[in-house]
C-alpha cells in the first residue's frame, strides 16, 4: 500500500518514520513542506495521483497555540484549508485520509472523561483551526479517521519533556501548573497505533472520530515531577495555578480521554503514560 505521511519532520511523522520499516507492506512517502506544501492544492492533487497513494496520514499542522492567537489565518490555511486540499485529492484518488486532531477542540470544563460524541467548543484559535479541519473533513463525507490526542511528546522535535530536561539543568526549582488535567502521549504510541489500525483492515466507509492517548492521567505538574524523578534530577517542582502563569491562548482545564471506542474497534494495547515515559527518556538519555 503506498501511504503519504504529510508533516513528517514532526514528532508523530518522524516516530511514524522509525516505525513504519517493521511494516514492510506499506510503501511511505514521507513528506514536509520542502517536498510537498499542502497549502497548494494542485501540488497535493498532483502528488496523489502520480504516486498512486492509497492512504494518507497527515501529520501536518500548525501547532504553535499561543502564536496562533496572532496568526489565525496562517493556522487556519494549514489547520483547515489544506485539509480541504487533502480530503479532495483523497476522494479523487479514493485513497483514505487519517487526520490527527486534538483535546483543544473541547473547552475543558467536563469533569470526567471526554467521549468522541461530546460537544466540541474551542476556547483559544489553534483549537477552532483544528475543529474546523475537522469540519471540513466530515463534510467531505470520505472514508476517513479523526484521532484527537493530547499533551503529545516524543524523542523529536520542542515538547513537554524536553522543555523540562532543558529548565532542571538551568534553573534552582521549576513552578508547574497543577490545576490542568490531562494525559500525556507518547507519538511513538500514537504512530504504532496508526501503523496497527491500517494493518488491522477494517477502516471505516464514512467519517469516524477515536480519541487516543496514553492510559491514566495527570497534570503538568505530575508529569514534570515524573520527569525529573525518572530522570534521576534532584530539583524542587513546585505546583501553580493556571492564573500564576499567564498564556496568550487559553487552555482546556481537563482534557482526559476515553479509549474505549478505539481499543475496541482497532483491538489496541495502549501503554500507560509513566511506562511510555520512561521508554522515551531512555531515547533522550541514550542521545546525550
Amino acid at each position: 500500500m503506498n501511504i503519504l505521511v504529510t508533516g513528517s519532520n514532526g514528532q508523530l511523522g518522524n516516530d511514524l518514520r522509525v516505525l513504519s520499516p517493521e511494516y514492510p507492506q506499506y510503501h511511505c512517502f514521507f513528506t514536509d513542506i520542502e517536498e510537498l506544501n499542502i497549502c497548494d492544492e494542485v501540488a497535493v492533487f498532483n502528488f496523489v495521483s502520480e504516486n498512486n497513494i492509497e492512504l494518507i496520514i497527515n501529520c501536518a499542522a500548525y501547532t504553535a497555540v499561543d502564536k496562533a492567537e496572532q496568526e489565525q489565518q496562517k493556522a487556519l490555511e494549514l489547520n483547515a484549508t489544506a485539509v480541504e486540499n487533502l480530503c479532495k485529492a483523497a476522494l479523487s484518488a479514493q485513497a483514505f485520509l487519517i487526520e490527527i486532531s486534538t483535546d483543544y477542540v473541547f473547552d475543558g470544563k467536563k469533569t470526567s472523561p471526554y467521549i468522541e460524541t461530546d460537544i466540541t467548543g474551542p476556547v483559544s484559535a489553534y483549537g477552532a483551526s483544528k475543529l474546523k479541519g475537522e469540519e471540513v473533513i466530515l463534510k467531505f463525507g470520505l472514508p476517513s479517521l479523526i484521532i484527537r490526542t493530547s499533551w503529545l511528546y516524543s524523542s523529536f522535535g520542542n515538547n513537554f519533556v524536553k522543555t523540562i530536561l532543558r529548565l532542571a539543568k538551568e534553573k534552582p526549582e521549576l513552578r508547574i501548573i497543577a490545576d490542568q488535567y490531562g494525559t500525556p502521549t507518547y507519538a511513538r504510541d500514537l504512530a504504532r497505533a496508526i501503523l496497527d489500525i491500517i494493518a488491522f483492515n477494517n477502516l471505516p466507509a464514512h467519517p469516524e472520530i477515536y480519541h487516543f492517548s496514553n492510559a491514566g492521567d495527570t497534570t503538568w505538574y505530575g508529569f514534570a515531577k515524573a520527569i525529573t524523578e525518572l530522570s534521576g534530577i534532584n530539583i524542587p517542582v513546585h505546583p501553580i495555578e493556571t492564573k500564576d502563569y499567564p498564556t496568550a491562548a487559553t487552555r482546556p482545564q481537563y482534557s482526559i480521554f476515553r479509549k474505549d471506542k478505539i481499543i475496541r474497534d482497532f483491538n489496541l494495547q495502549i501503554p500507560d503514560w509513566k511506562d511510555s515515559l520512561k521508554d522515551c527518556l531512555a531515547i533522550l538519555n541514550k542521545d546525550h
